[in-house]
């Protein structure tokens, strides 16, 4: 392995997205990603206030979703939704394309809609990873999309929810690393669900990843970090 635990900490997004958990869930979830030092909490919009809260005094940072899980609401809500985010403490978004424009071939319409809630969020500062949902789409739309949300001006593609039919696969995660340039990192989702998926997805050129397994994860990585350091004398 030729990173550290901290390094893999950092790519987790921990996502508190499950429409079930209730807010005892949302309170240990922090707590899990506090303890390991993660990148951000990824949660529902309406306990973003809740966690920033819950966070504060780490340097575990807020996110939240738009328009999602279908990315099918109109832009004017997406940028409303975007800006109640912001204000209630969210410094990175996690929008989801409009897959119908997308897969109808709507391409302006598509770019527009990122457009809107990227100029929203980085008058703020705020990040936008793009989620694509790529289980609906070819590879030539997966290749539209990266062009499309890199022209848009995004920080992040991403490959899906973890609400649809698959998550990342490492072929999707290739093929988006490729399409974009260097100012645009690759975000992983569903699917990373060990360590070994974990590496697997760094390796590929992923710099973050949505879990919700990140308890294990990271003690897999921190066992995996025992058994190699050198005996000390």
């Amino acid at each position: 392995m030729d990173c550290t635990c901290d390094d893999i900490a950092k790519m987790i997004d921990h996502s508190l997205l499950r429409p079930e958990l209730t807010e005892k869930d949302i309170r240990e979830g922090c707590r899990i990603a506090r303890k390991y030092k993660t990148a951000t909490v990824c949660c529902a919009p309406s306990e973003v206030a809740l966690v920033k809260e819950l966070l504060d005094g780490s340097d575990v940072k807020t996110t939240t979703v738009v328009g999602f899980p279908h990315g099918y609401n109109k832009t004017e809500t997406k940028v409303c939704e975007a800006e109640q985010a912001i204000k209630d403490g969210a410094v990175e978004l996690d929008m989801v394309l409009n897959i119908s424009r997308l897969l109808g071939g709507d391409y302006d319409y598509v770019k527009k809609d990122i457009r809107a809630v990227v100029e929203a969020a980085h008058r703020h500062n705020v990040l936008v990873k793009v989620i694509f949902e790529n289980y609906y789409l070819t590879d030539e739309q997966k290749r539209v999309a990266c062009r499309l949300a890199e022209e848009a001006g995004v920080d992040f593609v991403k490959t899906s929810t973890g609400f649809a039919g698959g998550g990342a696969t490492l072929e999707d995660l290739r093929l988006m690393r490729e399409c974009v340039s260097q100012k645009v990192q690759v975000k992983a989702a569903g699917g990373v669900r060990d360590l070994d998926m974990a590496l697997k997805v760094r390796e590929v050129g992923c710099t973050r990843f949505g879990a919700t397994a990140t308890e294990t994860i990271m003690e897999q990585c921190y066992d995996y970090e025992k058994q190699t350091l050198p005996d000390v004398v």
